[in-house]
């Protein structure tokens, strides 16, 4: 059975967005929110709440936040969540963002331990709802769609070495120049065969025909 949080903490520095949160709050009949624009003022907020005995029972927040004039000690939601946890280790998380990338999400709910992930968009009032739902009942969440390419990602598992000799094709370095940066910082397998050998067998494990789509893909899937 589905009751309601009380008191919700809402960090997000978007008004398109803070209108489909208010919406979700409103029609949820939840007697009490706060909303910020800045990371800094949503931890001053909820050491007040603590301090007064009525913590909040929920946060939500984006993920990243636009820098101004105003200077600021914490500016991401990871920040954010990492800041606030140590204060209130038990609150719930919910986080709102438009982020896709499945190697960031992961990390959101295995290293920050988050109870949900709603990305912003087509029906996001809904799926919001739905997620809050579930949070209170102690249930998890993630929007539909995000995990629909996990299969593929971890079809091929990346070691440190192959993450590095993308990344030097990422930072424009030619594949018959990236030995040169091996051998010059000890790495191993080091020869310009063993290089082109293990770039064409992560293309083929992936079916990717060219480096630019090996970049891309990295790129896509956060492991870059």
């Amino acid at each position: 059975m589905f009751f309601k949080f009380r008191k919700v903490l809402v960090a997000e520095d978007y008004e398109s967005s803070n209108i489909s949160v208010q919406k979700v709050i409103d029609d949820l009949n939840i007697s009490e929110s706060k909303f910020v624009s800045y990371c800094d003022d949503a931890v001053a907020w909820a050491k007040v709440a603590m301090e007064n005995g009525h913590a909040f029972e929920l946060l939500i927040t984006d993920l990243s936040f636009d820098e101004d004039h105003r200077k600021q000690e914490i500016n991401s939601g990871q920040q954010l969540i990492q800041a606030i946890r140590a204060m209130q280790p038990d609150i719930k998380v919910l986080v709102f963002s438009v982020e896709k990338k499945e190697l960031i999400i992961e990390k959101l709910f295995t290293e920050q331990h988050i109870n949900a992930y709603v990305k912003k968009g087509r029906d996001d009032v809904k799926d919001l709802k739905k997620a809050i739902r579930k949070v209170f009942n102690n249930g998890k969440h993630i929007s539909a769609g995000i995990t629909e390419n996990k299969s593929e990602r971890n079809a091929f598992e990346f070691t440190e070495y192959d993450t590095l000799l993308v990344s030097l094709l990422a930072n424009g370095i030619l594949v018959k120049n990236i030995p040169d940066y091996l051998k010059e910082n000890d790495i191993k397998p080091g020869s310009i065969s063993a290089v082109e050998k293990r770039l064409k067998d992560i293309k083929l494990s992936l079916a990717l025909n060219s480096n630019e789509q090996l970049i891309a893909f990295c790129k896509d899937f956060g492991i870059l």
